[in-house]
């Protein structure tokens, strides 16, 4: 039997030099030497993701990924959906379907359907059937097995068992084999790494919601499941794009293919542009109806089109009468040498405490009360605030336009009055799915917006926009998403359509990532996502999209 030596790296970080055999999985070394309060999702060996049930067949360096970092999220999400699967399987046999629709705090929201894929009442009684089931299936410890298989035979196989948008999807992979998962006799197709085993998916919980139910997970904790903590608006949201999804006829990427090979692209183009102008409109109509607003206050996550928005609201805003005066928060930076910096070391650019909140405070109260005041700009060379003689005086019609980090925070504008400001939390939640069962990451179409927009008009590679992506989303979960609730409005900057358009863009990107760089595994995923996609040429895009400020080719100047 062959034998490998392997440097073991734990994750409590120690370090130890073993000797295995060919037979030992991935799993089998976790449960000898990784500490059990720190249960692991993949294995990381010479430096590539690997699932738990792969043995080892050369000599390497072996580390864990646990159930906290982003992979291990991922990887156990999947698993446990897959575990739902089944257990409504097993309960129903067949009578009931589980649809998973989007992601909705640190679960996933659910509706039960009908065979035919219509809509069913959740009830109680069936939530406490499924979850004591999903119980009884983790207890056995079943295994759930990887095969490789023909697409051709994947695709006949979920026409046969009724799940049509993951045929649809299939029927345009390039790949002529897919890897489908099996679970106590329940087959699917996920986009993604599995756990080997049910008997690892014991943390979850089931609670009512909406017109279904949201599957809760572990999140910093891996052996705890919080709470659900969502917003209202956030799902109505939701809710209302699926509407729209709905009205343009495309739901899941394998819908959004047909369109496109139909010759049908360009009409989804100009339907979803044409809804979200109107949603524009709505906006600026709800604003000039109180005379009271004189602070637009923008405010979302990274690469969700703020500055277009900004643009395009603005416009709205003047046909309704009003004189819009765009400011940004970044132009109120302490100069450098004051700015506070994170545990790292580094200038942190986002926290609340790298603008200058006193004078912020002090220029709009004075524009309020009728002054002329003199707004800075902030030199990003220079790293100094400067003065620039660029003047404002509020009239009757006049509003100001305020986009940054923190604009739905009270404590920016702590001395304004609550009813001058008007708070819009911006943030593109995506209206596709993969299919039945995998929803579609939104902060994936935020990460290949920004790749895309980095690299053009920052000269940023892809491997350095994803080796920042993780701090920009710990900035996001410290200063934004905490007061989205507070927002009054909130708008969905995603086109149905953008990854069919950004896939000719990112692709070459994601590409240039050599394979021995830590950001390879991530641009290997993404890749695959794009893969899933027919392309869409860019051309008949508006050139007041959103998606122009990350593509280029737009009508503003940002």
């Amino acid at each position: 039997m062959q034998e490998y030596k392997v440097l073991l790296k734990l994750q409590s970080g120690e370090e130890k030099e073993i000797t295995v055999s060919e037979t030992v999985t991935f799993l089998e070394l976790a449960e000898k030497y990784e500490d059990p309060d720190r249960p692991v999702a993949l294995a990381r060996f010479n430096g590539h993701l690997q699932e738990l049930h792969r043995t080892i067949a050369t000599d390497g360096t072996l580390s864990y990924v646990s159930m906290t970092h982003k992979d291990g999220r991922r990887t156990y999400r999947r698993s446990v959906t897959f575990l739902m699967q089944n257990a409504v399987e097993k309960i129903w046999d067949n009578k009931v379907q589980v649809r998973v629709l989007h992601s909705l705090g640190q679960g996933y929201y659910c509706e039960f359907m009908e065979p035919d894929m219509s809509y069913m009442e959740t009830t109680p009684e069936m939530l406490l059937s499924l979850k004591i089931k999903m119980m009884e299936l983790v207890d056995e410890n079943l295994p759930i097995t990887k095969n490789n298989v023909r697409t051709t035979d994947a695709e006949e196989l979920f026409h046969r068992i009724g799940m049509e948008d993951k045929a649809r999807l299939l029927r345009y992979r390039r790949s002529s084999r897919v890897n489908l998962y099996e679970l106590n006799g329940t087959v699917d197709y996920f986009y993604g790494y599995m756990l080997p085993c049910t008997g690892m998916l014991q943390y979850f919980d089931i609670v009512s919601y909406g017109e279904g139910f949201v599957i809760l997970f572990p999140y910093k904790n891996p052996t705890v499941v919080e709470p659900l903590e969502t917003s209202e608006k956030l799902y109505l949201t939701l809710e209302e794009s699926r509407d729209w999804s709905r009205m343009l006829e495309v739901g899941t990427i394998g819908y959004l293919n047909d369109a496109i090979s139909q010759g049908r692209g360009q009409e989804i183009m100009l339907l979803q542009e044409a809804l979200m102008e109107q949603k524009i409109g709505d906006l600026a109509a709800r604003i000039s109806q109180n005379p009271k607003n004189k602070f637009i206050m923008i405010a979302g996550p990274s690469s969700s089109g703020k500055t277009t928005f900004s643009n395009r609201l603005s416009i709205q805003l003047m046909a309704k009468g009003l004189i819009p005066h765009p400011i940004g928060l970044d132009d109120y930076y302490v100069d450098r040498d004051k700015c506070p910096k994170d545990e790292d070391g580094k200038f942190d650019f986002e926290c609340l405490e790298s603008i200058d909140v006193e004078l912020f405070n002090k220029d709009m109260a004075a524009l309020l009360a009728g002054e002329e005041v003199e707004i800075p700009s902030f030199n990003f060379k220079t790293g100094r605030r400067e003065y620039r003689g660029r003047k404002l005086k509020l009239g009757v019609d006049d509003v100001l336009v305020i986009e940054g980090i923190h604009g739905l925070n009270d404590k920016l504008s702590y001395s304004l009055p609550a009813d001058s400001k008007f708070r819009i939390y911006i943030s593109a939640l995506t209206q596709l799915n993969i299919d039945e069962h995998n929803p579609l990451s939104t902060t994936d179409g935020r990460l290949l917006r920004r790749i895309v927009r980095d690299a053009r008009t920052r000269g940023t590679t892809a491997q350095e926009t994803i080796a920042m992506w993780d701090s920009v989303r710990r900035g996001e979960e410290k200063y934004i998403f905490p007061f989205q609730d507070g927002a009054d409005a909130f708008f969905n900057s995603a086109l149905v359509y953008e990854v069919a358009a950004l896939k000719i863009y990112a692709e070459p990107l994601l590409f240039q990532i050599p394979k021995d760089c830590e950001q390879y595994d991530e641009a290997k995923r993404l890749l695959k996502f794009l893969d899933y996609f027919l392309p869409l040429p860019s051309e008949g895009i508006n050139n007041n999209s959103l998606l122009r400020e990350f593509i280029g080719g737009g009508c503003f100047n940002l």
